[in-house]
């Protein structure tokens, strides 16, 4: 488990490519599967509201809190990927410098993250589509037939071409964030460009803060951020990975990092204005075009959430389709996920077995009856602590790394500290201040009991290899 080196430059090593297609990606769409995995629509349509609900004046400090650590972790992220580049992610980071449990830990908790996040947000889909569908046509989806359709469409396009697929992403989120940004200016111009001194003075007196909301509020405002790392599992597939992944890293967790804080001060000021509250509305972007007389928008804000769900969707997709190949390779996963299609170059059992436990969870949940916004809360929810382990763990490992490297520094050493102290921060905050038992007790013991079932597959396998002769 511990293949990957500093000399890891794919283009150069054709046999370390597991059978993708090499070079395929330029820094575009490098780019497009890290902001797609974060689906800042989704953040921007769902997230803030709920995080304004719990933070109220101080959402948009949340996010500048949020956008500080996981800056720590992308500065993590993208010196990692200056010497190594795997299609194994961050996985791939943590088993060349950590004893291989750790490694086995940091796969498992990725996977079930990237898997949850992908499940979260086809939720969101569903959502957007109900919305879509009350309004035009007054009717209800039917849901298990819209999530699969959903996320058969995203399995089609991942399995079908990984260079499609990240122009599908880019275009979708470059057209879904300018058409945010046209709202947020239309606000603009409609209310005249003004400070809202509620919340700026809020914070400067430390009035508006609700400590025993900020565990639970700073975790929605990580889940928006999460996935931003994904453009490490195109290891294989982007062109001169050493320099386009770090890069496309870093500068996604800015970019978006921006438009959040953006966001959700706009949203806030807006709503203000109006003399209500962002988390009143099911959509609460569509209000605000419609009050910045650009209604029009309102509406393509919804259908442009909807097809940002479904990008975030094929992006999760992409990611744990090659987390799964990589886990496989080192027998953390049956052989068959391995493999992938000569044709097309991507792992297609892989993309199959993720996309059907992606919609097996959000079967499962519409089955209980479970909303759509609930299902996006909780396996959202799921996914942060996945996230929040794998950051962890690749922190850890990344002095290790550059020392073997030959490239140790006593500042890389003290940053991967702060950014594991404070990745378990944020989980502990989360877990002492959550409002509701599933939450504060029922997602964490599950997220536990997967763990360990997959430290004991872990050893299993281990011993089962062990016993095999030579």
């Amino acid at each position: 488990m511990t293949d990957q080196t500093s000399a890891e430059v794919y283009p150069e090593h054709p046999a370390t490519n597991y059978g993708l297609h090499t070079g395929v990606l330029g820094p575009a769409e490098t780019l497009a599967q890290s902001v797609s995995a974060v689906a800042p629509t989704a953040s921007a349509t769902l997230t803030i509201p709920i995080v304004f609900a719990l933070a109220g004046n101080a959402t948009w400090f949340v996010y500048l809190l949020a956008t500080c650590a996981i800056l720590l972790v992308g500065f993590c992220v993208s010196r990692f990927a200056r010497i190594s580049a795997s299609p194994g992610s961050l996985y791939t980071y943590t088993a060349s410098s950590l004893p291989p449990v750790f490694a086995a830990v940091s796969a498992w908790a990725l996977l079930l993250a990237y898997l949850a996040t992908g499940a979260s947000v086809a939720a969101g889909a569903l959502y957007f589509a109900n919305a879509l569908a009350q309004q035009f046509l007054h009717w209800t989806v039917p849901s298990l037939a819209a999530l699969a359709v959903v996320c058969a469409a995203a399995a089609y396009v991942a399995w079908r071409d990984v260079k499609l697929s990240a122009e599908v992403m880019l275009w979708i989120e470059a057209a879904s964030v300018a058409l945010i940004l046209v709202v947020l200016a239309a606000l603009v111009v409609h209310f005249g460009l003004r400070l809202d001194l509620a919340q700026l003075k809020d914070q400067l007196n430390l009035k508006a803060m609700n400590f025993s909301a900020l565990g639970p509020s700073l975790v929605l405002a990580i889940f928006s951020f999460v996935g931003f790392e994904s453009a490490t599992s195109l290891g294989a597939e982007a062109r001169n990975p050493l320099h386009t992944i770090p890069r496309a890293v870093l500068l996604c967790a800015l970019l978006i990092g921006t438009f959040f804080i953006l966001c959700s001060y706009s949203e806030v000021l807006g709503f203000r204005i109006m003399g209500g509250n962002a988390d009143e509305t099911a959509s609460p972007l569509h209000l605000l075009a419609a009050t910045a007389g650009v209604a029009p928008l309102g509406v393509a804000t919804d259908i442009f959430a909807f097809v940002s769900m479904f990008a975030c969707v094929l992006a999760c997709t992409t990611a744990a389709s090659r987390l799964l190949m990589k886990m496989a390779h080192e027998r953390l996963m049956p052989r068959l996920l391995e493999r992938t299609s000569k044709r097309h170059g991507t792992p297609a059992a892989a993309v199959v077995l993720a996309i059907v436990l992606m919609f097996a969870g959000t079967a499962v949940m519409t089955v209980r009856s479970v909303s759509a916004l609930d299902m996006y809360d909780l396996a959202g929810s799921l996914s942060v602590f996945g996230f929040l382990t794998a950051y962890a763990l690749m922190a850890l490992a990344l002095p290790f790394a550059r020392r073997a490297a030959g490239q140790h520094s006593r500042i890389l050493a003290a940053v991967s500290v702060v950014t594991v102290l404070v990745m378990i921060l944020i989980a502990v905050f989360d877990l002492q201040s959550a409002s509701d038992a599933v939450h504060g007790r029922l997602i964490p013991e599950i997220y536990l009991a997967y763990i360990v079932l997959g430290l004991l597959a872990y050893f299993l396998g281990r011993k089962t290899t062990a016993a095999k002769p030579a």
